[in-house]
């Protein structure tokens, strides 16, 4: 295509954009943005659109169960930013209305009691009447806080805020004020998206006394836990007398090897962390893990080049709980706490069981009446869980066959599936008695509030919708649709993928077809909304997209979902090929010569990998932040456990097993030499998990091949896109390229 046909081609996909009017307001503060109330040009869902949409977060009900508060962000194009709100409304949806009318971000809503709402803005604390007024600032931080949680009783909160932290990138000389310069000594000087040199520490404030009190200080460890820990990872007992705290106690080269985190329950009365006492490893105090463990010493560590699947910490100390255990709830009765404990150390992807812990035993060795997992019987995650009034039985969402729905146990691990929606539950919490409170979304929807009344069985579970946030954009697009499919894999296993039909859709059309392959690789290709990789706009702009929930991914037992570490191109690769040729085959309408293969961090490690063996199937291919170079990889990422485990080795390592040769033999960039097929790579430069560096080099490669290809490349993202008008334009040059080389 020359050059004026470009120009053609994107002039005419401009042209079909939604012009969407201003949504904001001049305040005294600052421009408002709200609810787009909008009028879509035409009924197709476009990035305009869908950046019009409003996002429902954190959302709480009142003590009595009469009402809930909630809050929504809504994005500006224009202004290139975000303004998030709260919303209260009662507890059968009726009376909606908006709480917070300034210019400011208020979010975070909890209640303090029946009358009174607390909130987050500008990094304080602050409390209103449940008509929005009589507003009050309860903190006075600088605008420190991150985030907080109220005791039962009122009179104390949790506050989350960052403490200077300097044990690895050295503080800069006092005389030298202005360099940029950092001095490093050991791992973990990068987290995610952002240098190391601050951590978080939750704080308890005397709301009447105003004294606070760091509770871990003086200790080098983060609570919550980077990157995306928040205020679930702490919980108040109900009497408001301890604070039960998830910690990991390592730094340095031992963090980035590790998963091994644990919970902690802290007498608040006393403020004596060696009363602190560790509920996951043998009632041991805090900062104390068994010998043979990870402990702060470099001589006292396990091998860090290889995985921790074989050596001691995961042989012979499992009881210790070794693995990732966070997010601690009590029972309402106070007698029991529940929180999520993965098995293995150095296995981010392990199964998330529920653990029940029986307080009344914690004086004495654990035996079998002190701990227990009670979803043993569910082979796949929870995600979120909540007790119960009773204090016995508990709720939890978790992902079944690509959806994930709502389970009941109990404390004798009796697991119950209570719905079967095709959709996913996100998260969830009792409204009253008798009814949840819960968010839920699928495919073709944005998430919403419902409530849910549980029955005996999925049968009798009712459920009704509370917020309908976005029905002004989605009731003017044509609906797209999604259908189930199941396919014989080429080791004889039954294997789902979701078929996105396009909107309008006519089974008698060709339509271009796109493999969607999907990260983590862990992460299910369940019934997921995104506001990137959206399969709506995907089928919105006339595609068929083929989603195969190929080996690895959780919801079709531990078995299926571990055989991807350490055979990264073997079985999953395969299992890609075999889902979109039985599209091919057995679906009429997909033009199997206009094919793309599309996928972002695994997922696009995943077109890297398939770039170089695609036997012509496919005209092009699009990577977002994916691994190219697993050697450079295996060095270059800042959570080691994470290679450590998919890999088995260090790539220096000459006694690594054969699964870590065939990795790094198999890595995408060997096969370059093969690759003939358009490329358009997209990173983020702020991504420290898949350095930019991998997107860069497979670009380079590309057009040092005189393969056609584009980098579309991000200063200031990381491993997502957050910023509306670089979603936009990630959005655009997604689709342009396809077109470019599907449509023709």
């Amino acid at each position: 295509m020359n050059l004026r046909s470009r120009i053609l081609c994107t002039t005419a996909l401009m042209a079909t954009l939604t012009v969407i009017p201003s949504c904001t307001e001049k305040t005294e503060e600052g421009p408002f943005i709200g609810r787009n109330e909008i009028t879509l040009q035409s009924d197709t869902l476009t990035p305009e659109a869908l950046w019009a949409m409003g996002r429902i977060g954190t959302y709480s009900a009142s003590p009595d169960g009469r009402r809930v508060v909630y809050q929504v962000t809504y994005y500006s194009v224009a202004e290139n930013r975000s303004h998030t709100v709260l919303y209260m409304m009662n507890a059968d949806g009726s009376e909606q209305k908006m709480l917070t009318t300034t210019a400011r971000n208020e979010s975070d809503p909890a209640w303090i009691s029946n009358e009174r709402i607390a909130f987050l803005t500008d990094g304080e604390v602050w409390s209103m009447d449940t008509n929005g007024k009589g507003r009050k600032q309860l903190t006075q931080t600088d605008g420190s806080v991150d985030g907080f949680l109220f005791s039962p009783d009122g009179k104390k909160v949790i506050l989350i805020k960052s403490v200077p932290y300097h044990d690895i990138i050295q503080e800069r000389p006092a005389d030298l004020p202005k360099s940029t310069g950092r001095v490093i000594t050991d791992l973990m000087y990068r987290h995610w998206d952002h240098y190391v040199e601050s951590i978080p520490h939750p704080f308890v404030l005397d709301l009447a006394s105003g004294e606070e009190f760091d509770i871990l200080e003086g200790y080098p460890y983060e609570c919550p836990m980077e990157p995306f820990g928040g205020i679930e990872q702490l919980a108040w007992s109900p009497d408001s007398k301890k604070i039960a705290f998830t910690c990991r106690c390592l730094t340095g080269i031992n963090y980035s090897i590790s998963t091994d985190s644990d919970i902690f329950l802290y007498d608040v009365e006393s403020g004596d962390m060696n009363k602190t006492k560790n509920l996951c490893k043998s009632c041991c105090e805090f900062d104390v893990v068994p010998d043979g463990g990870f402990v702060n010493s470099p001589d006292n560590i396990c091998n860090p080049t290889k995985t921790l699947k074989n050596q001691f910490i995961n042989t012979n100390l499992k009881n210790y709980n070794v693995g990732y255990d966070l997010n601690p709830k009590f029972s309402p009765d106070g007698c029991y706490v529940a929180w999520l404990s993965m098995e293995r150390d150095g296995y981010e992807a392990d199964r998330q069981r529920l653990c029940i812990y029986d307080l009344s035993q914690m004086s004495k060795e654990p035996t079998a009446d002190s701990k227990a997992y009670v979803t043993e019987s569910f082979d796949s995650n929870v995600d979120d869980f909540c007790w119960a009034p009773d204090s016995r039985t508990l709720y939890f969402i978790g992902v079944w066959h690509a959806t994930v729905n709502l389970y009941r146990t109990n404390i004798e691990g009796e697991v119950t599936r209570l719905s079967e929606c095709l959709a996913d539950f996100g998260s969830l919490q009792m409204l009253n008695e008798k009814q949840l409170l819960m968010e839920r979304h699928d495919m073709m929807h944005p998430a919403d509030l419902y409530t849910v009344t549980p029955g005996n069985d999925a049968t009798s579970t009712t459920m009704t919708q509370l917020t309908n946030e976005n029905e002004n954009i989605l009731s003017q697009l044509a609906p797209a649709s999604c259908e189930a499919h199941w396919v014989k894999t080429t080791d004889g296993q039954d294997m789902l993928y979701w078929v996105i039909l396009p909107p309008h859709f006519d089974k008698n059309k060709k339509y271009p077809t796109l493999l969607f392959c999907e990260g983590g690789p862990q992460s299910p290709v369940s019934q997921f909304w995104s506001y990137r990789w959206n399969f709506f706009i995907m089928a919105s702009q006339g595609y068929v997209i083929i989603a195969p929930n190929r080996r690895g991914l959780p919801g079709f037992g531990q078995e299926w979902l571990e055989e991807i570490s350490g055979d990264w191109t073997g079985q999953c690769m395969k299992d890609y090929m075999t889902a979109i040729d039985d599209a091919c085959q057995q679906l009429p309408y997909v033009d199997s010569n206009h094919l793309g293969a599309v996928g972002a961090s695994f997922g696009g490690f995943s077109v890297y990998y398939l770039a170089g063996h695609h036997e012509g199937r496919f005209k092009c291919f699009i990577s977002h932040d994916g691994a190219f170079n697993l050697e450079a990889m295996y060095t270059e990422t800042e959570e080691n456990w994470f290679s450590n485990w998919e890999y088995d080795d260090a790539y220096w390592n000459k006694d690594r097993t054969a699964n870590a040769s065939k990795t790094y033999e198999n890595s995408p960039h060997r096969f370059v030499d093969k690759w003939d097929t358009p490329i358009l790579c997209i990173h983020g430069e702020k991504d420290y998990r898949i350095n930019a560096t991998q997107g860069m080099s497979a670009f380079n490669a590309a057009r040092m091949k005189g393969i056609p290809a584009e980098l579309l490349l991000y200063p200031d993202e990381n491993h997502w896109v957050l910023k509306p008008q670089n979603g936009i334009l990630w959005q655009r040059t997604f689709f342009q390229w396809l077109d470019r080389w599907l449509k023709e």
